[in-house]
């Protein structure tokens, strides 16, 4: 039973029966919109929406996963590619693979972003999400949902932590500005 998440929810990432999951996929999905007019059809570009994970150890940057950065230097955190023009808002156009008993124990976090690389706000983009799956049996387990576009061209989504030596998921949902993870930077920084 999956859960739509709300900015601000936590959930815990226990299977039923209180396991710990172990192995979890960030997926992000989304469409560009469609353009009115025929010069606006004609004049648009396609949308490259990216999404990064970054690690942190007390609250301090020590790796990225991202388009350039396929692999945490653990490799635990794996991105499966870049994906330059979104799909058709149903799967998973970009997908962040995470090996929760790989993870180092001193990485206490984990944010994940996406950021509009073209530079087109979110007014541009539709049914645009980013969901959270057992990646041991495919079923998915947190919804986020980037409704309403906005005039910004990035989001700070989620992020796993570490709490009592579980692993929660925090559903962020903060619309802010930059094209990669390293203009977003401040802005995640506020979120740890």
């Amino acid at each position: 039973m999956t859960v739509n998440l709300a900015k601000g929810q936590q959930i815990s990432l226990s299977k039923a029966g209180g396991a710990a999951l172990t192995a979890v996929r960030m997926g992000l999905g989304w469409q560009s919109a469609p353009r009115k007019g025929f010069l606006a059809r004609l004049t648009a570009k396609e949308i490259d929406l990216d999404a990064s994970a970054v690690l942190f150890a007390d609250r301090q940057p020590v790796d990225v996963v991202f388009f350039q950065h396929l692999a945490s230097d653990d490799g635990s955190v794996r991105h499966t590619g870049d994906n330059l023009v979104g799909g058709s808002g149903q799967g998973d156009d970009e997908s962040i693979l995470i090996d929760l008993e790989r993870v180092p124990v001193h990485i206490d976090q984990i944010v994940f972003t996406v950021n509009s690389f073209t530079g087109q706000t979110f007014e541009e983009v539709r049914h645009a999400f980013c969901r959270l799956v057992d990646e041991t049996n495919g079923q998915e387990l947190a919804r986020y949902t980037l409704s309403g576009g906005g005039a910004y061209t990035a989001q700070i989504m989620a992020k796993l932590h570490r709490s009592g030596g579980a692993w929660q998921m925090s559903a962020i949902g903060s619309p802010t500005t930059g094209r990669t993870f390293q203009d977003l930077m401040p802005a995640i920084t506020a979120h740890l």
